[in-house]
């Protein structure tokens, strides 16, 4: 019997493989496509799954950097730009690859940790049974597993057949156009990279650009076609039986902006998309008995502000140390209960703030009303700061002991200074053990019948007031200082009982 099954080869179900493999656990991923699509969708990553790609050694991959992240300087939020300099701490980091490139990097990366990618492969039904899941594939053929996870996007045929509703609204009126473009020399701006347009001004790069009358978004991308998009609520339905063309959204442009930008396609294949309306939707849970759901299967929402990738990586890397704890029969009793518990207010809380950003960019003199007094609050450091943290999920705090401040808050980037010489938390975390970092040396004899599956680092720690951090596998905090009798109980309850 296969230990765990997931369906899906996006991110997400690529990063919850990775995340089973280095906790010992080897699964199978099942997709229904022959071969990845190459389907221009997201164009980067946003939020603090950056800094959790670079505890997984996947930020250089991805960047072609050899020097740690840093946060971005600015940002938007429901098309106001966002000066992040303000900040004493600045949460916001930002990744610019396409979604083609995050899968190819995931894919190669969990074959290399020996995970068993089967594309061509589409789950027709599944039969649960109190000891496991009997998957049946279109061939003809029947796997077996312990668990089956649904990480196969927000139409997922897992989630329909386990029988997990999928509540929420849709909302018809908005029709988004996104294409690949290119355009004359002289209409973008050697200084910012922004969009001249004869009659209106500048579309600055990289933000969204409110109307009464739309939105529309540039995105010069380096080395690659850039992207233009707009969004409009019109009062008439749109004909979505025809294909979108270049004229269309040079129209579309037009209506928004009140002038007109000569368009032509980049060569070789590029985008072309309308989507009409978008859906607001949280799975009614995320487990059903063996079967649990991950990333759009668990949730969707609008795309503004790019939270999705951080929520989806982030659901992928908490329920993969759960999940394979489960397996390998140590982990305590309602671990993996804990997955849902957990993410499912994160999930609430991007629906919320897209829904906000949603309604921000709207048409109609009321909502240039409320923008106006949004524009006063920007102005204040603390709001922009309440806005980055929610924006970039920094404001996560997972259900802890009240007595510890720092536990169910994300590891800060602590450097420990010990006999081989300074290390990143970013070094010592790509294995996904869990650690305990100790600067005391008095805790180590404690942690000692739990070296089975925590790590104890010990060394002078620089980047907190904490003499010593247990760290889950998921760079959360299980416990920080106290006395020996707390870390014991910390270790039982996030890590099983003692050997």
């Amino acid at each position: 019997m296969i230990d765990v099954v997931i369906v899906g080869a996006g991110p997400n179900g690529l990063m919850l493989a990775c995340e089973l493999a280095l906790a010992g656990v080897r699964p199978v991923v099942l997709e229904r496509h022959a071969a990845p699509t190459g389907e221009a969708r997201a164009n980067g990553l946003v939020g603090q799954v950056v800094r959790l790609l670079d505890r997984r050694g996947l930020y250089a991959r991805l960047s072609g950097e050899s020097t740690p992240p840093v946060p971005q300087p600015a940002f938007t939020f429901g098309a106001f730009p966002l000066d992040l300099t303000v900040l004493a701490e600045n949460p916001h980091y930002v990744l610019g690859v396409p979604q083609a490139q995050l899968e190819a990097a995931l894919a190669a990366r969990a074959v290399e940790l020996g995970v068993d990618l089967r594309r061509g492969h589409e789950v027709v039904d599944l039969h649960q049974r109190p000891d496991g899941v009997e998957v049946d594939l279109a061939d003809g053929t029947r796997l077996s597993c312990r668990f089956l996870v649904g990480a196969d996007g927000g139409r997922s045929a897992v989630r329909r057949l386990a029988g997990i509703d999928f509540p929420g609204v849709t909302n018809d009126r908005s029709v988004s156009r996104t294409a690949t473009v290119t355009v004359p020399a002289s209409s973008v701006d050697p200084q910012t990279g922004g969009l001249r347009v004869p009659g209106y001004g500048v579309v600055p790069p990289f933000q969204h650009t409110r109307t009464a009358r739309g939105l529309i978004a540039w995105a010069p991308f380096p080395g690659r076609p850039a992207i233009l998009s707009t969004t409009e609520w019109p009062d008439t339905p749109t004909d979505d039986e025809t294909p979108m063309d270049l004229a269309e959204l040079r129209a579309s442009v037009a209506r928004v902006l009140g002038a007109d930008i000569p368009l032509d396609a980049p060569d070789g294949p590029g985008l072309l998309r309308r989507l009409t309306g978008r859906n607001t939707r949280i799975a009614a849970r995320y487990r059903a008995g063996r079967v649990l759901l991950v990333g759009d299967a668990a949730h969707v929402h609008p795309a503004i502000g790019g939270p999705g990738l951080n929520l989806g990586l982030q659901d992928a890397v908490n329920l993969g140390w759960k999940l394979a704890a489960t397996v390998r029969g140590w982990a305590p009793q309602g671990l993996l209960d804990t997955y849902e518990t957990e993410r499912r207010p994160v999930a609430e809380r991007v629906v919320m703030s897209t829904q906000a950003q949603s309604a921000l960019i709207g048409p109609g003199d009321e909502i240039t009303g409320l923008r106006e007094l949004f524009a006063e609050l920007l102005r204040k450091p603390e709001v922009t700061g309440h806005i980055a943290a929610l924006m970039s999920g920094a404001d996560i705090h997972y259900p802890a002991d009240p007595a510890d401040p720092l536990a169910g808050r994300c590891a800060p980037d602590v450097i420990v200074h010990g006999d081989h010489g300074p290390m990143r938390l970013a070094e010592l975390t790509r294995t996904a053990r869990p650690l305990l970092l100790d600067s005391t040396g008095a805790y180590a004899d404690v942690a000692a019948p739990w070296r089975d599956r925590v790590d104890v680092v010990t060394g002078q720690l620089e980047g907190t007031t904490a003499a010593a951090l247990l760290v889950r596998p998921d760079c959360f905090i299980a416990w920080s200082a106290g006395n020996v009798d707390t870390l014991r109980a910390a270790l039982a309850h996030h890590f099983g009982n003692a050997r």
